[in-house]
């Protein structure tokens, strides 16, 4: 078998350049490890910058979203009991973010593609890439117990954090940056009414948390947590009673409760790749970088990069550009890093460090003041938390 592309993981970053190749005429083949039922099952982000809504609008799959999406011109920022208001519409002339599931993004992804008729293979077993150092890369998997081989001119991998391809790169071509958080986020997924019309972040004594959501009905919320809680841990009566307590006194006696639907723990880490191109491999999204979720930059960050990877494989295809292959990296870097650097800032003004100390405490309240009463603090505030141009 034989295809243009072939595109390695079906989350949105392998969706969503499948879908901007094939309105170019490229052929491209997915390849997911898990079924197609796991990968929507898979409770993820919910904040869009607005150069991701307008580049799933732009490749067809923004129906729903516009109908159903949550269009937010602010948040708001708690600390010593007292909420404050940013105005993200007002800071950066009219640009917002929605609030709309990972889940729903992808499941729009995926009807798109399965009605285009292009290819997707779930349940894709033993995947391996080879050759991507020539011209004749390979793809190699099983699937219900027979051996398959897909030649290609390019390998997309969009395979996440622990996939395949970014481990298939020697060690002496590849340099990763890392930071490593020494707390988590207790998240819980119920049918709840949300706290607020908008985004609460809170910083407290007692650790950081976030009222967010996914609906009117559906309330996502978290908890800063010891990396070495379990969720056993946490029944939903104390999840609640934390939750409430890190609050300010009005949010706390509208918080709605009720069953998790589902309640995990997750890491933070800060990570890089450099470069996220190898030859005819290409890096994109948590292949390639992790943020902190504090900033909302996990989902945002995979739709720049193929927006990029899209527009150098269609200028090699559609112009004999080989040139257009040597940008990917570069420009997806700096707008990586920028991104980074916003989601660590980000972790740091609002959680509790083990070893800030006093005086960590006391810059980080400064910080925070200085943040809600300077405009220029603001507006960078601002213009970062809406998305920086890709």
């Amino acid at each position: 078998m034989r295809t243009q592309v072939v595109i390695i993981g079906s989350g949105p970053a392998g969706l969503m350049l499948g879908q901007l190749l094939h309105l170019a005429g490229i052929d491209t083949l997915i390849l997911e490890q898990k079924s197609r039922e796991y990968v929507l099952a898979r409770i993820r982000a919910g904040v869009l910058e607005q150069g991701c809504v307008d580049l799933l609008q732009r490749i067809g799959v923004g129906a729903r979203l516009r109908q159903e999406g949550l269009a937010h011109q602010g948040f708001e920022i708690c600390f010593g009991g007292k909420r404050h208001r940013i105005n993200l519409n007002a800071l950066t002339g009219g640009t917002n973010v929605t609030v709309y599931g990972q889940t729903e993004v992808t499941r729009d992804l995926m009807d798109a593609r399965a009605a285009c008729g292009a290819s997707s293979v779930y349940e894709a077993e033993q995947v391996s890439v080879h050759g991507f150092d020539s011209a004749s890369p390979v793809v190699r998997y099983r699937k219900d117990g027979v051996q398959h081989e897909i030649a290609c001119d390019f390998i997309a991998g969009c395979d996440g954090f622990h996939g395949v391809c970014r481990q298939s790169v020697p060690a002496g071509s590849i340099r990763e940056f890392e930071r490593v958080y020494p707390f988590g986020w207790l998240g819980v997924l119920s049918e709840t009414r949300p706290v607020s019309e908008e985004l609460i972040y809170v910083n407290h004594p007692r650790g950081f948390a976030l009222c967010s959501m996914r609906s009117p009905t559906l309330s996502r919320t978290y908890v800063q947590c010891s990396l070495n809680d379990k969720v056993e841990q946490w029944p939903d009566e104390r999840y609640w009673d934390e939750l409430r307590s890190r609050l300010d006194e009005a949010a706390a006696s509208t918080l709605v409760t009720g069953p998790s639907i589902e309640k995990s723990i997750a890491p933070l880490r800060s990570f890089v790749v450099e470069p996220m191109r190898f030859g005819r491999l290409f890096l994109a999204g948590d292949a390639a970088h992790i943020v902190p979720p504090t900033g909302a930059k996990g989902l945002n960050l995979a739709a720049s990069d193929v927006h990029y990877l899209s527009e150098s494989l269609i200028g090699y295809y559609h112009g004999k550009n080989e040139a257009a292959l040597d940008e990917y990296s570069p420009r997806c870097l700096r707008r990586v890093w920028q991104a980074e650097r916003f989601s660590w800032w980000m972790t740091s003004l609002l959680h509790n460090f083990p070893d800030n100390g006093d005086f960590g405490q006391r810059i980080q309240q400064a910080e925070l003041e200085y943040l809600v009463n300077s405009e220029a603090a603001l507006k960078s505030l601002a213009e970062n938390y809406v998305g920086l141009p890709y």
